[in-house]
């Protein structure tokens, strides 16, 4: 298998950032869509893939909740790269030059009050880093675009200026998935976390019945999203991320609960918690 992590996106994404900054030793390849760079790795022509799962201002990252049940991939750990977006133009240009800005809308959204500031008009594009490489392409001052410095320095690209997002610090979380199912050792002095998906039995008060095992066992539940497999049928899907290590006696005892009143039970992965 080649030491290669796949992304999906133009180069200079958030999503090539934060392969660059996870895995230095290797090689990140861009695909167009996120089921693409999970092939990949499926496919045993990519190692890893690092798929952005949601956005401490914008929200979680609809699509993946779709892809994830589908996947024969395994999470074997989890990266928050910060998201700090530059207001980027050509070489020869200023922030007066500009008229339209370009980037994907959640960039947009999170640039909105410096885009009023400006008078500028956002133009919505699929990809932040497509929005530097289309700017560099029309050649024309009037447009700018909001991308990642990684971005300015692939396309050629003028930083007119930097933390150009409205709220510093915002970040985005990304789910690291491989083909190989790797579990940590078990060590209690670390913190692990354990991703499941499940659904809940036709039965009154069934989600309650179903978390009530990590409760009375004294596990702490880090995220619980609902999300729909757009299969036509009325069932409740849920995706939940634990603070436990499949090999802790009381997460055991959680998930024998858990069993009674859901179906489909799917462990994602275990991995330790991201630190830095």
């Amino acid at each position: 298998m080649q030491n290669v992590i796949a992304y999906q996106g133009y180069e200079g994404a958030y999503s090539h950032l934060a392969c660059k900054n996870a895995f230095s030793d290797m090689e990140a390849v861009a695909k167009d869509s996120f089921l693409d760079a999970m092939k990949m790795v499926e496919d045993g022509k990519a190692k890893l893939a690092m798929i952005p799962l949601e956005n401490s201002t914008a929200g979680r990252v609809e699509e993946i909740y779709r892809l994830i049940p589908k996947m024969s991939l395994y999470v074997v750990g989890e990266h928050f790269e910060l998201v700090k977006h530059c207001l980027l133009g050509l070489k020869n240009s200023k922030i007066d030059d500009l008229k339209y800005i370009l980037s994907h809308p959640q960039a947009l959204a999170q640039c909105q009050n410096n885009i009023n500031k400006f008078s500028l008009k956002a133009v919505a594009k699929l990809d932040t880093a497509g929005s530097a490489k289309e700017v560099k392409e029309k050649n024309d001052k009037a447009f700018g675009a909001i991308a990642s410095s990684l971005a300015a320095k692939i396309y050629g690209l003028k930083i007119l200026k930097d933390d150009f997002e409205d709220i510093v610090g915002n970040k985005t979380r990304f789910f690291i998935l491989s083909k190989d199912k790797i579990i940590p050792k078990y060590n209690p002095q670390k913190t692990y976390i354990t991703s499941i998906i499940f659904q809940v039995r036709d039965i009154p008060a069934a989600l309650y019945k179903a978390l009530g095992g990590f409760a009375t066992n004294g596990i702490n539940l880090k995220k619980l999203e609902s999300y729909s497999n757009k299969s036509g049928v009325p069932v409740s899907n849920f995706h939940i991320d634990i603070y436990a290590h499949i090999k802790e006696k009381s997460m055991q005892l959680a998930l024998e609960e858990l069993s009674f009143f859901a179906e489909k039970v799917k462990i994602l992965g275990v991995y330790n918690k991201f630190s830095k």
